[in-house]
C-alpha cells in the first residue's frame, strides 16, 4: 500500500488538481468573458442555466488540466467541436447529479472530508513536523487556483456527494456465475453461414436511362446539387504567443526570478532509500499498535547487529507487498512524495544509515538510506532561457484579459478594417478562400469554429462589410473577421453535373434491382432450397465480425437457431442485397476456472455501467435536461 501511494503519487497530485479545476465552474471564473457577448443559454438543467460563457470557462479549464497531466497532447484536439461537447456533457452531468444530491439530502460530514482531505499526498506534505497542517501554505496552494479553503472545501463535500449517489450502482453490479456463463456463451458463440451476395454494381448495365429520368431526379434532389453560400475572408488571431511577443523583459527582472528560484529551479535533491514496513492501520487498537510496533523494534536490533542483511530482512518481515520482494527498495524520491513523518527521517539521515522505529499512519518503518542525488545548482545562463520562457508565460496569462478588451474594443470601434487592430498587436492578417456557414468535416483551427462562422455570415457582417466581434475560439484565443467576397447559395445547373446526376440515378435503380433479384432468389429457396449454389461457408461471431455489414452479422447472429439450416433475407438498401444461410452453431470451448472469473467480474462491470447509464437517464428526464448548443457535426 505505502508503496502504491508513492509510486502513484504525480497521479493523486493529477487527481487533486482534476478537483481543483472544475470547482472553476461552479465557484466563479470572469476572466475576459464580459467583453463578449456570452449570455447565450446553451443548456438547462433543473431550470438551472448552463451560459455559453460557463460553457467556456469549463473548457478552458478542462484544457488547462489536460495539458499540464499530458504536455505532449497535440493542442488541435481543444479545438474539436466534439472535444468541446464533452465538456458541456461533462457539465450536464454534474448538474444533474448536483441536483440529484440535493434532492435525495445526501449531506458529508466534517469527518469524511478531513478523511478524505488526508488521504491525498499533497494534502499530506503541508503537514508541519508535529503533524498540524500548515494553513498558509494550504491558503496559498488554493489561492494561486483562485480559490480559498472554503470554496474548496464545498467543492470537496460535492464531489464526494456526487459520486456517493453514483456509488450506490457502480459498486453493487452483480453477476451470477450462471448468468455469465449464459452471456459468455452467447457473445463468443459462433455460427457457420453461407451467404449470397447482389449488388448494385452487378445489375448497374441492366440500367436504362433516359434523359426525362435524368431531369426527374435532378428536380427531386436539388439540394444535392446545390453549393452553399462562401465567401473568401480576412482573420487575425490574438492569443497567448501574440502577447508574449509584445513583451520585453527587463534584464533585471530576470536576474531577480533567478535569484529568488534558482534551488527550485536547479533541481530537487532525491534520495533512494529501502524500508522494512510492519503495518499497522492508524485506527487500529492500541493494543495491535503497541504488538506491530514491538515487532519492528525487534527486526531494527537484528539489523543493529548485521546492517548488511537489510534486504533480507526486508524479504523475510516487511508487509509492504510492492518493495518487500526487492529487499525493500523504493528507489529515489524527491520530497512531497511521502507521508511527512517518512520523509522527515529519511531526509534527515547520512547514507547507509539506519534510522529508528518511524511511526506513520501506514505503521512502523525501518528506513535505510541507499543513495543520494543531489542537484548541482545551475548558473545564471544555463536557466535564462527557461526563466524568460517562464515569466513571459505568466505575464503574457496576467496580461491578456487587459490585451483581449483592447483588441475586442479595436475590432468594434474601427469596424471597417482589420488592419488598425494588426498593427496595434503585431498581428498577422490571414486570408482564406471558399469559406462557409458549416466547416467541411476535419478542417481544424478558427475557421472551423461555430460561433465564428456564424458571425462571419450574419446579416450585419454582410451586408455593412463590417468586422466580426472578437470570438473565443479556443483557450486564450480570440479571432476577428471580415468578408472580403461573398457568393450567394445556388442551384448547379443540371448541364454542370449530368454526370454526377446520372451516377446517382444509376446507382439508386442498380441497389433497386439488386434488392429485387434477391428477394426473389429467396422466395424461390423457400419452395426449392436445393436449387441454391452456396459459396463455402464463413465463421461469424459477436467478436469476429469478418468484416460483414452489421445488418448480415446482427441478422446471422439473431436467427432463431431451433431448426437448421436457417435462411434469411437482409436488404441493405443502397448495398443491395444478402441472403444468408446458417449451417451450424460452434459453441465456445469451456472456459478455465480463471477466465471465467475474469469474465464474470467484466460482465458485472457492463451490468453496472448499463444500470449508471440508464439512472443518468432516468435523471435527466426527471430534472428536465435541454441541451440547446448545435451538436457537432458528424
Amino acid at each position: 500500500m505505502f508503496d502504491f501511494v508513492r509510486n502513484h503519487s504525480k497521479l493523486m497530485m493529477i487527481l487533486l488538481f482534476a478537483l481543483i479545476i472544475p470547482s472553476f465552474v461552479l465557484f466563479g471564473i470572469d476572466g475576459y468573458r464580459k467583453f463578449t457577448d456570452k449570455g447565450q443559454v446553451v443548456a438547462t438543467v433543473d431550470g438551472q442555466t448552463i451560459t455559453q460563457a460557463e460553457w467556456d470557462a469549463a473548457h478552458r479549464a478542462e484544457t488547462d488540466r489536460l495539458r499540464a497531466s499530458m504536455p505532449g497532447i497535440d493542442a488541435k484536439v481543444f479545438d474539436a467541436p466534439e472535444t468541446r461537447q464533452i465538456t458541456l456533457d461533462r457539465m450536464i452531468r454534474d448538474r444533474v447529479l448536483v441536483s440529484s444530491v440535493r434532492t435525495a439530502h445526501v449531506v458529508i460530514s466534517d469527518t469524511r472530508l478531513a478523511r478524505e482531505l488526508a488521504q491525498s499526498p499533497l494534502v499530506a506534505s503541508l503537514r508541519k513536523p508535529d503533524g498540524s497542517m500548515d494553513m498558509e501554505r494550504y491558503k496559498q496552494l488554493l489561492g494561486s487556483q483562485g480559490m480559498t479553503p472554503e470554496s474548496f472545501e464545498a467543492r470537496m463535500r460535492q464531489d464526494m456527494a456526487m459520486r456517493q449517489v453514483e456509488a450506490g450502482l457502480s459498486q453493487t453490479g452483480f453477476a451470477s456465475k450462471a448468468s455469465a456463463a449464459l452471456i459468455s456463451q452467447a457473445f463468443y458463440q459462433r455460427r457457420e453461414v453461407q451467404l449470397i451476395r447482389f449488388e448494385p454494381k452487378d445489375f448497374a448495365n441492366k440500367v436504362n436511362v433516359t434523359d426525362s429520368d435524368l431531369e426527374t431526379y435532378y428536380q427531386a434532389h436539388q439540394s444535392a446539387y446545390s453549393l452553399p453560400e462562401q465567401a473568401q475572408v480576412e482573420y487575425v488571431v490574438l492569443d497567448l504567443e501574440a502577447v508574449k511577443k509584445a513583451i520585453v523583459l527587463p534584464e533585471a527582472d530576470v536576474k531577480s526570478y533567478y535569484d529568488q528560484n534558482v534551488d527550485r529551479l536547479s533541481g530537487t535533491e532525491e534520495r533512494r532509500a529501502s524500508h522494512i514496513l510492519i503495518t499497522s492501520p492508524k485506527d487500529a487498537s492500541e493494543a495491535d499498535r503497541a504488538k506491530a510496533r514491538s515487532k519492528a523494534e525487534d527486526v531494527l536490533a537484528q539489523l543493529k547487529k548485521t546492517p548488511v542483511s537489510f534486504a533480507e530482512l526486508a524479504r523475510q518481515y516487511s508487509q509492504d507487498p510492492g518493495s518487500a520482494k526487492n529487499g525493500g527498495d523504493l528507489n529515489f524520491f524527491a520530497r512531497g512524495t511521502m507521508t511527512k513523518p517518512f520523509e522527515d527521517a529519511a531526509f534527515t539521515l547520512k547514507k547507509d544509515e539506519l534510522s529508528e522505529v518511524v511511526e506513520s499512519d501506514f505503521g512502523y518503518h525501518i528506513i535505510k538510506v541507499t543513495d543520494l542525488k543531489v542537484p548541482k545548482r545551475k548558473s545564471f545562463e544555463e536557466l535564462r532561457a527557461s526563466i524568460e520562457t517562464d515569466l513571459k508565460n505568466q505575464m503574457a496569462r496576467a496580461k491578456f484579459a487587459e490585451t483581449a478588451e483592447a483588441f475586442t474594443n479595436g475590432v468594434y470601434e474601427q469596424s471597417d478594417s482589420l488592419k488598425p487592430v494588426a498593427d496595434k498587436f503585431k498581428l498577422i492578417i490571414q486570408k482564406a478562400n471558399g469559406v462557409t456557414p458549416q466547416a467541411p468535416q476535419g478542417i481544424r483551427g478558427p475557421l472551423a469554429n461555430p460561433k465564428l462562422l456564424a458571425a462571419l455570415f450574419s446579416e450585419d457582417v454582410l451586408r455593412n462589410k463590417r468586422n466580426t466581434e472578437a470570438v473565443e475560439v479556443g483557450p486564450s484565443q480570440l479571432v476577428a473577421a471580415r468578408v472580403l467576397d461573398y457568393q450567394a447559395s445556388k442551384v448547379q445547373p443540371l448541364a454542370e453535373v449530368r454526370a454526377t446526376v446520372r451516377a446517382a440515378l444509376v446507382a439508386e435503380k442498380s441497389a433497386e434491382l439488386a434488392q429485387q433479384a434477391g428477394q426473389k432468389q429467396l422466395a424461390a429457396l423457400a419452395v426449392q432450397p436445393q436449387d441454391a449454389k452456396w459459396p463455402a461457408a464463413i465463421t461469424v461471431s459477436r467478436d469476429q465480425q469478418q468484416a460483414l455489414d452489421p445488418k448480415v452479422s446482427d441478422a446471422v447472429l439473431r436467427s432463431d437457431a431451433a431448426r437448421l439450416p436457417k435462411v434469411v433475407g437482409v436488404d441493405l438498401g443502397g448495398q443491395g442485397y444478402v441472403i444468408a444461410r446458417v449451417l451450424r452453431i460452434v459453441d465456445r470451448a469451456p472456459s478455465s476456472p480463471e477466465q471465467a472469473k475474469l469474465e464474470q467480474a467484466q460482465i458485472a462491470q457492463w451490468w453496472s455501467q448499463a444500470e449508471k447509464d440508464a439512472h443518468f437517464a432516468a435523471l435527466k428526464a426527471q430534472f428536465k435536461v435541454s441541451k440547446k448548443a448545435a451538436m457537432p457535426t458528424p
